[in-house]
């Protein structure tokens, strides 16, 4: 019982620190309870058609985050993305069969704003990686394998591109972009 008791004051001393330094969440809503600059920015961004279904399952990934920053937020930004998804056999049997498969997510996305310049704000590039298990006799699990890599292969995507862009307009705010 005394370990849990020096973690927890462990725990509770590094909080107070990182609070006293001035420490504050990108997400963290205002003194005022109003959403803070990030999530208000975040909330003006539309999220371009990424096509196939991986792009679909990215653009609703990123839009999910983007909403549940603010909703009703008028645009002032586009987010055009290109994504794909490719895979490498990383488990190959004696007969050259491959029976595990690494998946390789990479976007690289650009944000314009919806002025008359259009111009390029910020871009960047996400990449995750996942694996799937190859069923030879079974299509259907190996679809659904399959389609769920692929769901967090763009969660994981989408949550590296809301950070970047977040950490983005905190420091356009701050006058450090």
């Amino acid at each position: 019982m005394p370990l849990l008791s020096r973690r927890g004051l462990l725990g509770l001393a590094a909080c107070t620190l990182v609070g006293g330094c001035g420490f504050r969440p990108m997400y963290m809503p205002t003194a005022s309870g109003n959403a803070g600059i990030a999530q208000r920015e975040l909330a003006a961004i539309t999220v371009g058609i990424i096509p196939d279904r991986p792009g679909q399952l990215l653009r609703q990934a990123l839009q999910e985050r983007f909403e549940r920053s603010e909703g009703g937020v008028a645009s002032l930004y586009d987010l055009t993305v290109g994504y794909e998804i490719r895979g490498e056999g990383i488990a190959i049997r004696g007969d050259n069969t491959t029976t595990r498969l690494r998946l390789i997510g990479r976007a690289d996305w650009t944000l314009r704003a919806q002025d008359a310049t259009r111009g390029v704000l910020f871009s960047g590039s996400a990449r995750a990686v996942d694996a799937v298990n190859i069923v030879q006799e079974q299509y259907f699990a190996a679809d659904l394998g399959n389609e769920a890599a692929q769901r967090r292969l763009a969660e994981a995507v989408a949550e590296q591109i809301t950070l970047q862009l977040a950490t983005y307009f905190h420091r356009r705010a701050n006058g450090t972009a």
